[in-house]
């Protein structure tokens, strides 16, 4: 697990970062104004307005609205490190990391002292594979702010993509010891282990893992599969196949060996899941899932 907690992060600081304004309700269906109107007299203000409204916009997943906002924000007041951070967030969360780099170097500059940025900075380094760079960054953010538990969680990763396993996990650890229902970092731990031959260290954190998440009422798709496999490693062929259906049934998107990939699996745990992937039982469901998702993509 990484990319998903990395994408949920960035929202969440975007709209932190404007906090001399006065909250604007948006819901998930709000379209603004095709034309914006800018009062030039204030045009600092009005920046941030429309900073504050690309922030919002973003927590809803409506990033072909929030963009123009926050690239006009930007614009309009490109020294306020409130826009630039809002508009390399969006870069990001639109997976144009380049551009969200360049934004939040701008935003950086602008503001040396704020972890938030460096938090989304770190977050964009890792995601365009300049791992040294995200680590320094996410390290530098958390001396400023050691207590962000998806910041560490980062770290970890970032650590993990370099195949520094023992920091990783004392990263995990400390993910935890902020926050001890993050699952994610447990089972990140859980693939560490794996790629070391711990099968059993694995098989116990994918399972502390699951428990974390039904704690707060979440369905873990990525620990049932990891775990599914653990079991068919070890011969239990019939319990590994059912958890990879229920794996499946929670999110399909696990059956596909580039999104286990993007979620930090190691070459020795992509090995092991392919077998699984491959019996029949597991294929219906997916093969289901894609004809579902391509009946849907054909509506008018």
């Amino acid at each position: 697990m990484g990319q998903r907690i990395w994408m949920n992060l960035v929202v969440i600081l975007a709209a932190s970062m404007v906090p001399t304004l006065a909250p604007q309700a948006v819901s998930a269906q709000a379209v603004l104004p095709r034309t914006v109107r800018i009062n030039f007299g204030n045009t600092n203000e009005q920046a941030l307005m429309l900073a504050r409204e690309a922030a919002q916009l973003a927590q809803f997943q409506q990033f072909d609205l929030a963009l123009p906002r926050a690239q006009l924000a930007a614009q309009l007041a490109p020294k306020a490190f409130q826009t630039q951070g809002i508009l390399g967030s969006i870069y990001l969360q639109r997976e144009q990391y380049s551009k969200a780099i360049d934004a939040l170097l701008i935003a950086h500059n602008l503001k040396k002292d704020e972890p938030s940025i460096l938090f989304t900075l770190g977050s964009a380094y890792l995601r365009n594979k300049d791992y040294q760079a995200s680590i320094q960054t996410l390290q530098k953010g958390l001396s400023l702010s050691p207590r962000s538990p998806s910041a560490v969680f980062d770290l970890g990763n970032a650590f993990f993509l370099t195949k520094k396993y023992d920091q990783a996990v004392v990263e995990y650890e400390r993910v935890l010891s902020l926050d001890q229902r993050f699952w994610a970092a447990t089972n990140n731990i859980g693939l560490v282990e794996y790629e070391r031959g711990n099968v059993l260290q694995s098989i116990a954190r994918w399972q502390e893992s699951l428990k974390q998440a039904q704690e707060i009422e979440f369905r873990a798709a990525e620990p049932t599969l990891a775990l599914a496999t653990a079991f068919y490693r070890q011969g239990q062929r019939e319990k590994a196949i059912d958890l990879a259906v229920e794996a499946m049934k929670i999110d399909p998107e696990y059956g596909k060996a580039s999104h286990l990939v993007e979620n930090l699996w190691g070459e020795r745990l992509m090995a092991d899941v392919q077998p699984l992937l491959s019996h029949p039982r597991v294929r219906k469901i997916i093969e289901e899932s894609e004809a579902a998702f391509r009946n849907q993509n054909r509506r008018p």
